[in-house]
């Protein structure tokens, strides 16, 4: 239930409401708009006489919410949220690009993708230290050898990093870790989202590879619920009866995400399509068509790569990109 109150409600009064409705165990969710506040309302709320709260001197109305997800709700939060990381605002309308490797394999490896992809305009640093394969067989990450790593291209180039959770019982190696990343496979560990929710980090939550855009939104609700409200939604592609990509890419997912929610919506095209020619193209329409951010797989050494060399940019071509990508930012600004 949302309740929208009239413009320049006075502060006494909203005190008053809302430690009544505190007092009816209800959980109170406070939202300051350009035009309006609005004051969501979490727990059961079947108990409430709608008619008596519209009664109210400083209520302009009130509106059951049928979706299930009520924290990750745009009706609960008109405004975009916009995370913080670092330096760096995500969500604000902006574009953010976060590159690096699939996966972290040695401190040259990343000191030196790191250097290039800041010098192409990248603001965040993307490598895995644990990596979930379908292969038992197949490299597993340097796992907390891998983080410290991540640290040293952290401490050489100033920029914050991004990289994967598997476990709860990894939670206190990711005390430095920038951004804490939930994986497609991890999408729905409920035990983990809740214990996400009590970390400072912002958490960026990949879409499972068959999960609908309220399953996503759920999963979210799980670390938000708990109190960590900075999460970021990713598409990472999704499986279809194609099989000439890796996954097929549901661009359609952005504006989607952003009528359902205020959080901020970030596209994976290397996981997408695990091509690189198919990087660049699908980048440019994620970043035409709204995306707050882009996660992008950059090695120094694609052929060679411990995992996923195929999807990989090498360090030129993704500069060329960063340079390609600047026009379609700049016409997404004078669209606005």
């Amino acid at each position: 239930m949302i309740i929208i109150l009239k413009k320049d409600a006075p502060a006494s009064q909203l005190d008053m409401l809302t430690s009544w409705l505190k007092e009816r165990n209800l959980q109170v969710h406070h939202s300051e708009g350009t035009s309006q506040t609005i004051l969501g309302l979490i727990g059961n709320t079947h108990h409430l006489d709608i008619d008596l709260i519209k009664q109210m001197e400083i209520v302009e109305d009130v509106k059951r919410i049928q979706e299930p997800f009520k924290n990750a709700n745009r009706k609960f939060h008109p405004l975009d949220t916009v995370v913080k990381v670092g330096t760096q605002n995500i969500g604000d309308g902006g574009l953010t690009v976060i590159a690096g490797p699939c996966s972290v394999e040695s401190e040259e490896q990343i000191v030196t993708v790191a250097r290039s992809v800041k010098a192409s305009g990248a603001t965040l640093l993307r490598g895995g230290a644990f990596k979930p394969r379908t292969s038992p067989y197949a490299f597993q990450g340097l796992r907390d050898e891998g983080i410290r790593l991540l640290l040293e291209a952290k401490k050489d180039t100033g920029l914050p990093i991004v990289t994967e959770i598997m476990d709860i019982s990894q939670l206190d190696l990711f005390a430095e870790v920038d951004v804490i990343q939930v994986g497609a496979r991890n999408m729905q560990n409920f035990e983990l989202l809740k214990q996400l929710g009590h970390c400072k980090q912002p958490i960026l939550l990949k879409r499972g590879l068959a999960n609908t855009y309220q399953e996503l939104l759920m999963s979210a609700e799980y670390i938000m619920a708990s109190g960590n409200e900075n999460v970021m939604l990713c598409e990472r592609g999704i499986r279809t009866f194609e099989t000439y990509t890796r996954n097929t890419l549901d661009i359609s997912a952005v504006p989607s995400l952003k009528t359902l929610s205020h959080l901020p919506v970030v596209i994976d095209p290397s996981h997408a399509a695990g091509i690189s020619r198919f990087v660049s193209p699908l980048s440019k329409a994620a970043v035409a068509i709204g995306a707050d951010a882009l996660i992008i797989e950059v090695h120094n050494n694609p052929a060679c790569a411990l995992c996923d060399g195929a999807q990989s940019l090498t360090m030129e071509a993704f500069d060329r990109l960063m340079k390609e990508l600047k026009g379609f930012v700049d016409a997404r600004e004078l669209c606005k």
